[in-house]
């Protein structure tokens, strides 16, 4: 399966703007760590694209992303990438022990946090966005009430990476798609 191919996949099954571009966050977080540690950024792309192709359509704990396997088997898609998949939910028993599965856990629950923070700024863009800002937001539970920040911790800590310093290779991967994300900011008047 190439990159063009999961697309279309994640095409045919996501239609949320939103679920799209956390997909694409992933994707660009695992194509970094994929070259930081000389592993192969392709198959680590696609892992990270296609992580949440099946959200819409199993939306509970009892059908994602375990249903969605078997339609990942049939378009074609190799098992290390299916794994990995099932392995970034913890329900699913499967364990996360290769480092292609470690970062996808790393890097799934802390893209929306990013995201999130960078809307908040006057510039609604990450080039400025740092770790400190995440930090800081970081402490209010209300704050991406979703982003789970016991998992997150726990999967930085598993990925074997500093939190901030995760953070910070996260923002930075992301940058390289900002446009694409709706992330590139706004001027800001008087500036």
């Amino acid at each position: 399966m190439n990159r063009s191919e999961a697309l279309s996949l994640v095409q045919e099954f996501v239609k949320s703007p939103n679920l799209m571009n956390h997909m694409f966050s992933v994707e660009a977080a695992m194509r970094f760590y994929a070259q930081k540690l000389g592993e192969d950024a392709e198959m680590w792309g696609l892992t990270g694209l296609l992580h949440d192709f099946d959200w819409e359509i199993h939306p509970s704990l009892e059908q994602h992303p375990q249903n969605g396997a078997p339609i990942l088997r049939e378009r074609g898609a190799p098992e290390v990438i299916i794994q990995a998949i099932l392995s970034h939910a913890d329900h699913t028993g499967v364990p996360r022990v290769t480092p292609m599965q470690k970062a996808l856990y790393a890097c799934d629950e802390i893209t929306g946090l990013i995201t999130a923070v960078a809307l908040v700024r006057p510039s609604r863009s990450l080039y400025d966005l740092t770790a400190a800002s995440v930090k800081k937001k970081w402490k209010d539970k209300a704050f991406a009430a979703g982003a789970n920040r016991d998992e997150i911790s726990r999967a930085v800590a598993d990925f074997g990476v500093d939190l901030w310093e995760h953070t910070d290779n996260v923002i930075l991967a992301m940058r390289a798609i900002a446009p694409q994300l709706g992330l590139e900011g706004n001027p800001i008047p008087g500036a």
